[in-house]
């Protein structure tokens, strides 16, 4: 190091010079600036929701319940039934194809309670594999399932299990979750033929009533029937595991009075602007209308009567229904439960306790929805992008085809929490934010469809609340710790959208 010069002795000196230091004390003070949420939406991406992400390490959120504990247990279920099936097999061939699956699912199990590296995915043919590896590469490098975004790792988790299967030469659509969905459904009875007994027939008005009287019974029916919808999805398995019957059958009551006790519970409110929307519906001669559906089993059987209502009405003339290509966080609906489902009604002998009059309510109501797919009146549908990591915010970049086809529809419902979660980028937004702002591009983007979404409330992300929603989100916070994944509480929450403008993409 050179000398340095000492200017008052003339001498030179090796000392380093004393730090500098800056007398700031004609300055402002020193401020508590706050990070500004949400984010701007250029600084918004999977790894950067518009609020702070829930993560698989914080420990006080239920990510961290579900990456630590929920997941390796309904994988390790899931690898249960995968061996039961292979004790089934009798072909040296397939024996060895399920082994191999089984392995791949021991390998993941492996990650996922090693806390493993996000790798990409196996190129199996499956139309979103380049979806995925695209999102992989951009956002989580090196990243891992704990420190991932909760929602990715999750539905990261899900994907890896569908390639245990697709690379398998017998088994690659194979099922791990359907014994379960089947049980489940087979377990509901009291509340199937609640609904089927009342429905079996098609619905009618008195014809003694006043417009003004029809029109009320009809607007009764249909916020009943809404909130049927709504609470069916209380039955989610991969929350449920190890419920008895009768917790089964309490969540799924659907007499008059126990839904009237439950419409307070729905914290976030819709439902009268819902109305006045499907009407609107009806008076310009009815219109399409589109479920993005949840699980299935009974909550499919709830949308099913459900729509029905819709058509029998005249409020939508035609339903659109939008499941998963693959089994997808337990029992979402695929094309194979929604063909199980309404052939079980007309066909099957699930209630063996059933009387001849319960059963042929089934029948009566299988057979008339069978028609309705005949007739072009039901549509089932799966397009690669539901069983992506993306929310919903990318869905107009990411998959333009889907979101121009859903800015054809006059109405959107996303049914259950997944959906939710999507809608909303499942971050820590306040619970005063707007559904609309929360939704982001599915309220903003130029052709965004008319959204409603019906949520029982089961994890951590709750907007949509009104002004007040962070006042009774602290109170529920204090009263009751659980609130947010009890599945007690719920939210019906409509958006707008932006219908009415012409739909560009770059």
């Amino acid at each position: 190091m050179a000398p340095t010069q000492d200017l008052q002795n003339g001498t030179s000196s090796s000392a380093p010079p004393s730090r500098v230091t800056l007398s700031l004390g004609h300055l402002p003070h020193k401020k508590d600036i706050k990070a500004p949420w949400p984010r701007t939406p250029t600084r918004v991406d999977p790894n950067n929701p518009p609020w702070p992400a829930y993560r698989g390490y914080h420990e006080y959120s239920f990510a961290h319940a579900t990456m630590q504990s929920r997941l390796p247990t309904i994988l390790g279920k899931a690898i249960e039934d995968a061996t039961r099936t292979l004790n089934e097999q009798s072909s040296e061939e397939r024996i060895v194809d399920l082994v191999a699956c089984i392995d791949r699912m021991g390998e993941l199990m492996t990650d996922l309670s090693g806390n493993a590296k996000l790798r990409p995915i196996i190129d199996d043919g499956e139309a979103d594999v380049a979806l995925w590896n695209k999102e992989i590469a951009k956002y989580f490098q090196g990243k891992d399932f704990m420190n991932a975004p909760w929602l990715f790792a999750e539905a990261y988790k899900y994907r890896r299990l569908h390639e245990c299967f697709s690379v398998s030469k017998f088994f690659h659509d194979y099922d791990v979750f359907y014994r379960q969905k089947c049980d489940t459904f087979s377990r509901s009875s009291d509340a199937v033929f609640e609904l089927s007994m009342r429905f079996a027939d098609p619905f009618k008005i008195a014809e003694d009533l006043s417009a003004e009287g029809k029109l009320e019974a009809e607007r009764l029916m249909f916020l009943e029937l809404t909130q049927v919808c709504l609470w069916g999805n209380a039955t989610d398995l991969s929350l449920l595991i190890n419920m008895t019957e009768e917790q089964i059958k309490s969540l799924q009551s659907t007499g008059g009075d126990n839904l009237a006790a439950t419409e307070k519970n729905i914290l976030g409110n819709h439902l009268n602007g819902l109305w006045d929307t499907v009407k609107v519906l009806r008076d310009r001669t009815g219109g399409r209308v589109d479920f993005v559906l949840d699980n299935a089993g009974f909550e499919l059987y709830c949308d099913c009567v459900y729509a029905d209502f819709l058509l029998q009405s005249g409020l939508a003339t035609q339903i659109r229904f939008h499941g998963k290509r693959y089994p997808w966080f337990v029992s979402d609906v695929t094309k194979k439960d929604w063909e199980w489902l309404l052939n079980t009604l007309v066909y099957g002998q699930l209630f063996p306790q059933a009387s001849d009059v319960e059963l042929e309510s089934l029948r009566r109501l299988g057979t008339r929805w069978k028609q309705y797919e005949k007739e072009g009146k039901w549509v089932y549908e799966q397009h690669p992008f539901w069983c992506t990591g993306y929310t919903f915010w990318d869905l107009h970049s990411e998959a333009p085809d889907l979101f121009l086809h859903l800015s054809r529809s006059d109405l959107v419902f996303f049914k259950g929490d997944l959906n939710h979660r999507k809608l909303t980028y499942d971050c820590a937004a306040p619970a005063s934010t707007p559904f609309d702002v929360a939704i982001g591009p599915m309220a903003s983007s130029a052709g965004a469809p008319k959204i409603a979404s019906l949520r029982t409330i089961k994890s951590d992300v709750v907007v949509g609340l009104g002004s007040d929603g962070d006042t009774t989100a602290e109170k529920l916070d204090a009263k009751e710790p659980g609130w947010k994944i009890s599945g007690k509480y719920a939210v019906v929450l409509l958006s707008e959208g932006r219908p009415g403008e012409k739909v560009r993409f770059a």
